[in-house]
């Protein structure tokens, strides 16, 4: 390619991408990670650190990430802070890559962690304008073209073409194959090692529909003797393990496709079983008990999300990461609302009035994100322990 080339068309240098949305907009930018084509739902997520986790949470699974954090890759990235086996967003989307990595815990930049994950990535665009064109018409789906031979017109009718994300279970796609017994706790920094809980007080189940792994590490750290299984195992092979309690886990797609998993949690609900849901979780156990979910126009993605407790009237600020909620019309009454996003007033928590059964819709395992929701799995805990001790 000559310099005059080079200096008419920038786009097409080796090193540049493009960002397609289905609306016809286009971003222009240089390329990171791997080199090809991608196309997904673009989402944008508030949080101001943490870009590894998130990239590894399942919950991403058929959707690129927007950071609104300008500042992107100072702290490389290691082993030990993936939340799952895999990276599962389609696509990163950043502002300004930062060439030099510096943290005692990088083993390698985020570029090279991208190639080894072959996900695309674009840097250099206008992150704030990307941001406000999502919060004012809602999750649009997009295509990342890297390489060479750039055709936005090509990447505008393949962000047209993708079928987005209602009515799509992707659960079963992001869930493990088989069931395995978790045994780690949480990282300890100062030893720079993941601790090995020793006492086992309460056997629980762990329905993987994309689970991160902190939240079985905290689990593991309250008592937890944990069997994590695949999203479809039925009702009767879990009951048959004679668990103290079942927990739901968060994950991508929408809930009300899993029907699979809202019949298992029916039938948990009519054998009493203490039961918790995070996130996806949350949602099947509430369409289990009768309630509706809703497609929400841009979602929340971030660790910076208050979120009301209802009764005590305090405020958590938690990590939140989903694009379907729990439907305010029609909430049966046998569910109370205990906790409320302070952004917009959806519904963020419930429980159930007449037994042991919590939904919670944020990530109280903050990875990443403030650690003071945590608290909400102690109803959870506190059912199995007066289980055991009746």
């Amino acid at each position: 390619m000559s310099k005059l080339q080079q200096l008419l068309f920038p786009h097409s240098l080796p090193n540049s991408a493009v960002l397609a949305l289905e609306d016809g907009s286009v971003f222009y930018g240089k390329a990171l990670g791997a080199t090809g084509t991608s196309v997904a739902e673009v989402v944008f997520n508030t949080a101001m650190t943490g870009y590894q986790e998130i990239l590894s949470d399942p919950s991403y699974a058929e959707q690129m990430v927007t950071l609104t954090y300008p500042h992107v890759g100072n702290t490389g990235t290691n082993g030990a802070d993936n939340e799952s086996s895999t990276v599962f967003a389609r696509g990163l989307i950043i502002r300004d890559y930062s060439l030099v990595s510096s943290n005692w815990r990088d083993e390698k930049d985020l570029n090279a962690y991208l190639v080894e994950h072959d996900v695309l990535a674009i840097s250099d665009i206008d992150t704030r304008a990307l941001t406000n064109l999502l919060r004012k018409n809602g999750s649009l789906n997009g295509c990342i073209m890297s390489g060479p031979d750039l055709d936005e017109t090509k990447a505008i009718e393949l962000a047209k073409s993708f079928a987005g994300l209602e009515g799509k279970d992707l659960a079963k796609e992001v869930s493990c194959k088989t069931s395995y017994i978790c045994q780690e706790g949480t990282f300890n920094l100062a030893k720079n090692e993941f601790q090995s809980m020793q006492k086992q007080s309460y056997k629980v189940v762990c329905y993987d529909f994309g689970i991160k792994r902190n939240i079985l590490r905290i689990l593991r750290d309250l008592g937890c003797e944990l069997t994590v299984v695949p999203a479809q195992t039925s009702a009767a092979e879990v009951l048959a393990m004679q668990p103290d309690g079942v927990f739901l886990s968060n994950g991508p797609g929408d809930p009300a496709a899993c029907g699979y998993a809202i019949a298992a949690c029916k039938e948990f609900l009519q054998q009493q079983m203490p039961l918790f849901g995070i996130c996806l979780g949350h949602q099947i156990m509430a369409l289990a008990l009768g309630a509706k979910t809703v497609k929400m126009k841009f979602g929340h993605h971030g660790a910076n999300h208050p979120v009301e407790n209802c009764a005590e009237k305090t405020v958590l600020i938690t990590s939140q990461n989903h694009n379907f909620a729990v439907a305010e019309a029609g909430l049966p009454d046998s569910l109370e609302v205990t906790h409320r996003s302070l952004f917009d007033g959806s519904i963020q928590g419930i429980r159930h009035k007449n037994q042991a059964a919590y939904g919670f819709q944020g990530h109280p395992e903050a990875s990443p994100g403030p650690h003071e929701a945590k608290k909400l799995f102690e109803p959870f805990i506190t059912s199995m322990k007066e289980q055991n001790n009746g």
